[in-house]
């Protein structure tokens, strides 16, 4: 590992570690943003920019440090700052966070997975390169994967930067939506997962998986259509 991998590595350590040593889990949890909410939204209405600055802030700290806490954020935009405004800012900080969690992977991990496992990883390579963001799209849809691993695993992959930051944006966004929308209703849900129901997921794991179908089904007609037209061709010239 080169100097400056290693000096990331150490700072990425050392901000995790402190994070953790100030306890910052205690802000984290519905309990704490509910028992909190008369006053978040108290201090929302004297300092609304303020208030959306530092919760941007603090989610993509989160996100780009993979700590857990990225739903309970969610559903605090849709407590704290209504459906709109909370989709925007939750939307934007998710896939800004995830880009630099990404980044770092990549910068850290990727040659050496590569260089190690290069051999064992040449469909996949081929496959992220031809298909990569209907990969990407089919996970971020599926809320049942965690976003902190499909970061670190895409940026392992030959996946470019800026197709990983806008196709999460896009698939992340309708989870988003419902996460946020479930947040304004802050007082009737105890846990993150009372907002995901099985018909839910099942439904966003069809949507994500649709695009990636389709495509395969128009490269079999095509495919199909090409060797019926060799076939009529060869039946021609004979």
């Amino acid at each position: 590992m080169k100097k400056k991998q290693i000096l990331l590595l150490t700072g990425v350590v050392i901000i995790t570690t402190l994070l953790f040593a100030f306890d910052i889990q205690q802000y984290l949890n519905l309990e704490f943003i509910k028992a909190r909410q008369a006053e978040l939204d108290h201090y929302y209405l004297m300092n609304p920019i303020q208030t959306g600055v530092l919760f941007f802030i603090t989610y993509v700290i989160v996100t780009s440090l993979s700590l857990p806490g990225a739903a309970i954020l969610t559903l605090s935009a849709g407590a704290i700052f209504g459906i709109v405004w909370g989709s925007l800012l939750s939307s934007f900080a998710a896939v800004i966070g995830a880009t630099i969690a990404f980044l770092i992977s990549r910068y850290l991990f990727h040659d050496y997975v590569q260089s190690r496992f290069g051999k064992h990883l040449v469909h996949i390579n081929h496959g992220i390169r031809t298909e990569g963001s209907l990969y990407l799209f089919t996970l971020r849809m599926v809320p049942i994967f965690p976003y902190f691993m499909i970061n670190v695993v895409m940026a392992l992959t030959p996946i470019r930067p800026f197709t990983f930051a806008w196709v999460s944006q896009v698939g992340m966004i309708i989870p988003t939506i419902i996460f946020v929308n479930a947040g304004t209703q802050l007082a009737k849900i105890e846990t993150p997962s009372d907002v995901l129901s099985l018909e839910l997921i099942l439904s966003f794991a069809l949507l994500g998986l649709f695009p990636l179908v389709a495509k395969k089904v128009l490269v079999y007609v095509r495919k199909k259509r090409h060797e019926s037209l060799e076939d009529f061709e060869i039946e021609n010239d004979d």
